[in-house]
């Protein structure tokens, strides 16, 4: 489980394709000794299992490296499938027991793509409107949170299958947030209470 608060912003090294998967290298400022093989990190939302890591010394100012797998349900449902290198990415590692929960509870199970409509600019913050997938938009209320690229924001306005968030400096700063531009793809998650909370309801009539 995450938070949707993201505690880093990697760079996508190298992506070496395995078949049906890719294997992704990520530079982070993690220490890699604080790495551990088979940890759950979120990559722009996207849960994924550690399968290598080490020290990074490129004079690039990042501190360590890490490689997970992307199998081919990740890649054909979230937006990995057109990640590159040289890009930007989301990260936050797996909620501890004590820790604090600063965002809402994140699965890290992307729930599909939205696309970001457009981008309004003002007082160093950002107001963005997002259309979600259509199946998706019921779970989507104002005043609620969603997880978009794995941080935890909260949903301003909603009107049918499009709805709008507000970005604070810090968020802009320490996210990948900052270069978003309209046409961006971004991996949606909905709140899980929304989700069953839309489940009970449906029950309700049955």
């Amino acid at each position: 489980m995450f938070t949707g608060i993201i505690t880093d912003v990697g760079t996508l090294v190298s992506v070496e394709p395995r078949g049906d998967l890719k294997r992704l290298r990520i530079a982070s400022h993690y220490p890699h000794d604080s790495l551990v093989l088979g940890a759950s990190v979120a990559h722009d939302g996207v849960c994924m299992t550690l399968v290598g890591f080490g020290p990074r010394n490129d004079g690039d100012g990042y501190t360590s490296w890490q490689e997970v797998d992307a199998a081919a349900e990740t890649l054909a449902v979230t937006t990995a499938g057109a990640w590159t290198p040289g890009k930007k990415i989301n990260l936050e590692r797996a909620l501890k027991i004590g820790d604090e929960l600063g965002g809402h509870l994140v699965s890290g199970h992307v729930d599909g793509v939205a696309t970001l409509v457009s981008r309004r600019d003002f007082d160093a913050m950002a107001h963005f409107e997002i259309e979600a997938p259509k199946a998706l938009a019921k779970f989507i209320a104002e005043k609620g949170s969603v997880a978009l690229d794995g941080t935890s924001l909260t949903v301003n306005k909603v009107e049918g299958t499009r709805f709008t968030i507000l970005l604070i400096p810090h968020t802009l700063d320490a996210t990948i947030w900052g270069g978003r531009k309209a046409g961006d793809k971004i991996n949606i998650e909905v709140d899980t209470m929304a989700r069953y909370a839309a489940r009970l309801s449906e029950a309700a009539s049955l």
